[in-house]
Parts: structure tokens; C-alpha cells; sequence
């Protein structure tokens, strides 16, 4: 634990150098403006005047969060004027002393002009890309082509985002992606790898940031970064809220016929999505409830695959899952603004996800004459979450300097039953199995920071213990395929803690941002010693995980920025779990728990220039993988059976170029356009499947130059109609032992604000043309096969929003 010590006598000593610094007979001056519904108002004109002769003395404009500082500004009375297109100019007495080095004025409140305000509703489109080009921030309310759907629709058409039928998304081609609620980590999307993204409600949504070189004070699992999901709340004084409800039917067309013998797959798909959200403040209190329901019934996979043998035996098989699902949600809780210094904060979420899948899995020779065998399967699946969160705020006299406490507890069960009808030619066999997982996990953060006169230091910790006990037994029936060996008990174990400390200095012409985060994992996984595989197993790690950000700004309008990180995939417990998945009978997933964390080493320079009506961005990546994590397929002698098992595949490589161009046309036109290419390499390596007996794998080197372009055009037309077309292709890629295909899909949206600017109608379709489908081609030792998803992805929505 040296390295703890050092860390920790590391940020006292800069703590405490902090008071020797010279005082100084100047002020800087700040604050935040926003308006009457919290948001923060950007490029804000501020003003400071003599009072005695009302003088100008110096002037501002805030940043992109509303933000703005003021240097060198005396002793003495003075009036601080706050203007900004739109809204009443706002006039502020300000005494400067001597006392402090630093002013915080707080939050100012502007009011738009009562006159405009059944006119018209005037909306700021700001850059997505920050000013130090660490984040993108977008507004889901923007999107008008995926309003009434899940976050997973909404995360489609944003830059930088490619969504895939499995419920993840990728950022530059990786899913290692860490997703948090609010800047938490929760179960509802995952404490490892995400999940669950395509059943929360975007109605919930506020906004959605995108962080590719995330700094020390966050976790460093996820090496392609940080996908942030902004909850709505409302802070402004008395009764505020929002209801909607969208209506969608997907599903019109069939894509790809059935294989004789299996049930109808679903069409005319029903989607409905009611939405209430409520806020009220008066005083020191503010009381805020949430509350949505998705309801909806989906094609979730209709997959055909040809298995090709080295023997001349091909296989024909098709994989169709008719879902039907409905998420509840529920958030509520307080904020109490006890005095100046002290905010505390205490919520609750709910959810309930309930799924049932109908599925029919046929298997044919190669003509398609003979049915070999049909595999149904019914899967009854109840996911609970309930989160429990506390936060202390404290705000020191002087500004900026604030200390935050967090605590967070969740509970996730998945109570999930299995039940499968073999059909042979000369039997039926019924076989079913049954799985309890309950999750338990606790999070505490302190978090702080010390103002500086040119930047800030940010310190903090964080620990965590998280363990999930898992029951599986297996029911086996006449000739049963089930591995019943397999089942029993496992427990996953998770102790994470963690120091960070972050300096950030700014100035007319730099910025640096320089963190380093020490790290200490233990993770054990108790098996079950009656499994017929698999032992207990486990790692643990004490690293450092360090962060650089170098920005330099040509002018107010060009800068360029250069980025180092280092971080940690560690593997979720779905990829070590001991358990063979049966969904689809003879393409068979195994976890492994002997799997180890990978380690990325992630470099970037990145370029902003902006002008009046749009603004460039590009950036050049380069990552070094460590033990990539992936899915390894095997067949065992004699066997027909292929079995997926997440293995260490060695090094790999990702470089890439991405660029953001955004433009404003005229008063009716905009656009923005997103080009990502990169070359994806994954060296020659050797692996051993244990599961259900060892097979060596050997691969050689593959590597591939990939991308994806999307277009996102936006149209102001008469009468207040908004419109948005979207258009997105991704090219071919790489996949250990194959490749996945190209794919192209087109959205289009148009809303209309009504009820006086407090209603809006909205209308949209996803993949208008139903081209997208998901091929894969996959070779390994003794065999190959070849698959096509045409997965439903043809959605019509029809919604109405009220704010009140």
C-alpha cells in the first residue's frame, strides 16, 4: 500500500502549500447566469461599472456552461450588468473587498422577455464539442427522429455513437464503454460493461455526455470512455412538470421469410410510452418525482446462420426471438438547501423490467428438405432494481472551494425461467432450468476541490463492495441437451478503492489538465466445487491509471488539444458466469473465470475551429490493448456443438481519425456530420477453451481499416415545424476469428410546438428504407459459418409532450 501513502501525502502537501500563496490587491470575480428553468445560459454578456460615475471598467462573456470569471478587478462599489439576446437585462450591486482573492456572485437568474413569450421559443444550439474538446454534450429533446424511444434509439444518431441489436453502443468501434446515470454508475446500466440501455425511456432523458478521455476523478474501467445520462429536474420556484405519451408500431414489413415449420414471427409491433415527471420548490425545499412506462413488443432477433463443416457437413439454422417487454420506472426524492454552505440530497429509483421471449430455433441440412431438429424456448425474465442515494454538499466561503459526499446502494435481481421443447423425429424432450441472481452493491465518494488563481485541484476516493450469490439448476428431460453439471452456486465478489488527484491550470493562451488515479481491485469468483469445468478463481490489481490534457488556443476560435490516458476493462460478472447459456441450441456462450482485466493505453490530439455558423472538429486516436477481452469459438471432437467462451486474446490495436463538422445554412437549415475511420488490428494468439473440454485455438493476425459516416440535417419550416433526417452507414469491420458486415439505415423526425410554446407533437420512423441487418462471418478451427440478423428495426412513433 505504499503507493496509497505516497498518493495521499501527495494531495496534503498541496492542500496545505495552497496557504502560502501571496495575497493579492485584486479580485476575480465570477458566477453562473441561467435562466428561469435552471439552464445555463451560454455567451452571456457581463458588464462591471463604476458606481459613482457609472463608468465602464471591464466586461466578459460566460462559457458554454453558463460560466464566467472576471480578473484584476479592484477594490470598491461597483454595478455588474448582465445582458443577453432574448431576455431582461439584469443589474447587480457588487462590493469587492480585500478580505478575499476570490467572488463568487452565484447563480443570476435571467428572465426572458414576457413579450416574445407566447411568440415564439427561442432555443441556443451550442457546439456539441467543448471548448477543451474533452466532452460532447447533446440534448435529447434535439433529436427529433428518435423522441418516444429508448435511450439506445436516442444514442443512434449522436456523433461518435454506433448502436448495435444487442442493447450496446460503441464509441470508435469499441463497446468498452462504462455508462453512468446522473454521473453514477447503477445496475439499471451496468457496473461493468453496460446494459440496458435499449428499456430506459428517453422521455426520462435530459441530455446525454459523451466523454472519450474521462480524468482521474472518474473510474478508470472503460477504455473507450464515458457515456453520462442526464436525468430530467426541474429547480424553479413552486409547481413545474412534464407529461407525454408516444405511440410506435414497428414491424410492417417482413425482412426475411421463416424456414418451414416455426411459428409466425411478430408483426405490427405495438409501442406505447406514457411519461410524468413533477417538480416542486418552494424555499429550502425542492420535491421531484418521475415516473414512465415502455411497453413494448419487438422482433428482437431473427437470425440465419450456414455452418460449415470440414467434414462437408453444413447445417442450416434459423434463431427467431418474439419479445415482449414492459419497464416501469420510478424516481423520486429531495433536495434540501439547508443554508449558503450546505446542500444535501437524498433519491430513490425503482424499476421493473419484465420480458418474455417466444422463441422457435429450426435446424435443416443444406437443401432445406429435411428438418433435423426444432428447439423452442420460452424465457419468463423479471428484472428489479432499486437504488437508494444520499448526497452532502458543502460550499466553503471561498468560491469554488466545495466538498462533496456521495452514497449510493443498489440492489438488482434477475429472477429468470427457462423452458425448452426439443423436438427430434423421434422424440420430444422437455427441458427447463432456473436462475436467481440477486446483486448487491455500495458506493461511497468524497470528492473536493481547492480554487486556484490560474485553475483548480480536484481530490477525492472512492470505495466500493459489490457481490452477486447466483442459483442455477438446470431441469433436465428425455435425452436432454443441458449440461446439468454445469449449474449450482457462484458468487462474484468486487472490492474497488481508489485515490485520485487532479491539477488543472488555465490561462490566456494554455490549458493543462494533469490527473493521476491509484487503483486497487480484488475480485474473487467462488464456484460451485461439484462443476464440471470450472474452480474458483480471481485477480487482483494495485495500478496507477494517470490522464493528461494539453490545450493550447491559437485564438478565441481555434485551439488544439493533445490527450494521454490509461485505463482498465475489467471483466463484468456475465463474462466470467460458469453457466452455458441455451438460447440458441447448438451456438452455445460460456463465461470464464480465469478471465483478467485488459489494459489500454489511449493517444489523442484533437483540433477545434469554430465561426459564426458552425464550427470543425477533428481528432486522431491511437490505442494499445492488453489482453483484449472477446468471445472465442470451439466445437469438441465428434460434436456438431459450437461453444462461445470470453478468453484473453493478447495485444491489439485501434487508430483512428474522427471528425465533427457542423453548419448552420441560413435561418432554416443546419447540419452536422460525423466521419470516423480507424484501422483495427488484432495480433496472432493462442487460447485454450476449457468449457466443456480443452481445445486449443490458434489464430493468426487480422486487421482491417473500418468506419461509419452519419449526417444529421435539421429544417425550420413554416408554421413552427421542425424536421430531422438522419442517414448512417458503418463499414465493414473486424471481429476475432472473422468480420462483421456493412451496414445502412435512414431516420427521419418533425415535431411542432403547440399550447402556446408549453406542448409539442412529434412524429418519426427508424430505418425508413428496413435495410439494416447484422452479418457476420466467423472462422474457426474445424469449421466456419456465416450469419444474417434482420432483427427489427423499422419503428413509426407518433407522440405529444406538456410542460407545465
Amino acid at each position: 500500500m505504499k503507493f496509497f501513502r505516497v498518493l495521499s501525502g501527495l494531495v496534503l502537501f498541496l492542500f496545505n502549500s495552497y496557504g502560502s500563496f501571496a495575497q493579492s490587491d485584486k479580485v476575480t470575480l465570477s458566477g453562473h447566469i441561467i435562466d428561469d428553468k435552471q439552464t445555463a445560459l451560454p455567451y452571456v454578456n457581463v458588464a462591471i461599472y463604476n458606481t459613482a460615475d457609472t463608468s465602464f471598467v471591464i466586461g466578459t462573456v460566460s462559457d458554454e456552461e453558463g460560466r464566467f470569471s472576471i480578473e484584476g478587478v479592484g477594490q470598491g462599489n461597483y454595478l455588474l450588468k448582465v445582458s443577453y439576446l432574448s431576455f431582461k437585462v439584469k443589474y447587480q450591486p457588487i462590493l469587492v473587498g480585500r478580505l478575499s482573492q476570490y467572488l463568487d456572485v452565484g447563480g443570476i437568474v435571467l428572465t426572458p422577455e414576457t413579450n416574445l413569450l407566447e411568440e415564439a421559443t427561442i432555443t441556443e444550439k451550442r457546439d456539441a464539442v467543448t471548448g477543451g474538446l474533452d466532452k460532447k454534450t447533446f440534448n435529447v429533446s434535439d433529436n427529433a427522429s428518435q423522441a418516444g424511444g429508448s435511450v439506445l434509439d436516442a444514442m443512434k444518431n449522436i456523433p461518435g455513437i454506433t448502436a448495435g441489436q444487442d442493447g450496446k453502443v460503441q464509441l470508435r468501434g469499441s463497446d468498452k464503454v462504462i455508462v453512468l446515470v446522473d454521473g453514477k454508475q447503477t445496475a439499471l446500466t451496468g457496473f461493468g460493461n453496460q446494459s440496458g440501455l435499449d428499456n430506459i425511456p428517453a422521455s426520462a432523458i435530459e441530455k446525454i455526455e459523451v466523454i472519450n478521455n474521462p480524468s482521474a476523478k472518474y473510474d478508470a474501467n472503460g477504455n473507450a470512455g464515458i457515456i453520462n445520462i442526464v436525468f430530467k429536474k426541474e429547480s424553479q420556484e413552486g409547481l413545474s412538470g412534464k407529461a407525454g405519451m408516444a405511440v410506435g408500431v414497428g414491424a410492417l414489413w417482413i425482412k426475411k421469410e421463416n424456414y418451414p415449420t416455426i411459428r409466425p414471427q411478430y408483426q405490427a409491433t405495438p409501442k406505447l410510452n406514457p411519461s410524468l415527471s413533477l417538480n416542486y420548490r418552494k424555499k429550502k425545499i425542492n420535491l421531484f418525482v418521475q415516473a414512465d412506462d415502455l411497453y413494448k413488443k419487438s422482433l428482437n432477433k431473427n437470425e440465419f446462420v450456414d455452418r460449415y463443416y470440414d467434414d462437408g457437413t453444413v447445417i442450416k439454422q434459423q434463431t427467431k426471438r418474439n419479445r415482449t417487454t414492459n419497464l416501469i420506472t420510478g424516481r423520486a426524492g429531495m433536495d434540501w438547501y439547508a443554508n449558503k454552505a450546505n446542500t444535501f440530497t437524498v433519491s430513490g429509483f425503482y424499476s421493473r423490467e419484465g420480458i418474455l421471449d417466444r422463441g422457435d430455433e429450426p435446424f435443416f441440412n443444406q437443401n432445406l428438405d429435411t428438418r433435423l431438429r426444432l428447439w423452442q424456448f420460452l424465457e419468463d425474465e423479471v428484472k428489479t432494481t432499486i437504488t437508494a442515494y444520499g448526497n452532502w454538499r458543502h460550499q466553503f466561503a471561498q468560491p469554488g472551494r466545495m466538498l462533496n459526499f456521495n452514497f449510493n446502494y443498489t440492489f438488482h435481481r434477475e429472477d429468470e425461467q427457462y423452458y425448452f421443447t426439443n423436438i427430434y423425429p423421434s422424440y420430444t424432450g422437455l427441458d427447463s432450468f432456473i436462475l436467481i441472481s440477486d446483486e448487491h452493491v455500495g458506493d461511497a465518494t468524497l470528492d473536493y476541490v481547492q480554487p486556484l488563481k490560474h485553475g483548480r485541484i480536484e481530490a477525492g476516493g472512492k470505495f466500493r463492495r459489490r457481490e452477486i450469490p447466483i442459483n442455477m439448476r438446470f431441469i433436465p428431460g428425455l435425452n436432454s441437451p443441458l449440461d446439468s453439471n454445469a449449474g449450482g452456486y457462484a458468487k462474484y465478489n468486487e472490492t474497488v478503492s481508489a485515490l485520485y488527484l487532479t491539477y488543472v491550470y488555465e490561462s490566456n493562451k494554455f490549458e493543462v489538465e494533469a490527473g493521476l488515479r491509484g487503483e486497487y481491485a480484488n475480485i474473487r469468483y467462488d464456484v460451485n466445487p461439484n462443476h464440471n469445468t470450472y474452480k474458483s478463481d480471481g485477480y487482483d490489481y494495485l495500478q496507477p491509471f494517470p490522464n493528461l490534457r494539453l490545450t493550447y488556443k491559437l485564438n478565441n476560435r481555434n485551439r488544439i488539444s493533445f490527450f494521454f490516458t490509461r485505463r482498465v476493462d475489467r471483466p463484468n460478472e456475465v463474462d466470467i458466469r460458469i453457466f452455458p447459456k441455451y438460447d440458441d441450441a447448438e451456438i452455445i456462450k460460456v463465461g470464464n473465470p480465469s478471465l483478467q482485466p485488459q489494459y489500454v493505453i489511449s493517444l489523442e490530439a484533437g483540433y477545434k475551429t469554430s465561426w459564426d455558423k458552425g464550427y470543425l472538429y477533428t481528432a486522431v486516436y491511437h490505442k494499445i490493448i492488453d489482453g483484449t477481452i472477446t468471445r472465442i469459438a470451439s466445437t469438441t471432437p465428434g460434436s456438431y456443438l459450437i461453444y462461445n467462451v470470453f478468453q484473453n486474446a493478447g495485444r491489439s490495436f485501434n487508430s483512428g481519425v474522427e471528425i465533427v463538422f457542423a453548419q448552420k445554412l441560413n435561418d432554416h437549415v443546419r447540419f452536422d456530420l460525423n466521419l470516423l475511420g480507424y484501422k483495427n488490428v488484432i495480433e496472432a494468439f493462442s487460447v485454450v477453451n476449457l468449457y466443456p473440454t480443452p481445445q486449443l485455438y490458434n489464430a493468426q493476425k487480422q486487421e482491417i481499416y473500418s468506419g461509419n459516416v452519419k449526417l444529421n440535417g435539421y429544417l425550420n419550416l413554416p408554421k413552427g415545424i421542425e424536421a430531422q433526417l438522419t442517414a448512417i452507414y458503418l463499414a465493414p469491420d473486424i471481429i476475432p476469428q472473422g468480420r462483421i458486415g456493412d451496414r445502412f439505415s435512414i431516420d427521419a423526425g418533425l415535431k411542432k410546438s403547440i399550447q402556446k410554446g408549453k406542448g409539442e407533437l412529434f412524429v418519426n420512423a427508424t430505418d425508413i428504407a428496413n435495410t439494416l441487418r447484422i452479418k457476420q462471418e466467423i472462422q474457426g478451427d474445424g469449421f466456419r459459418f456465416v450469419s444474417n440478423d434482420y432483427y427489427e428495426t423499422q419503428v413509426f412513433r407518433v407522440g405529444w409532450n406538456y410542460k407545465f
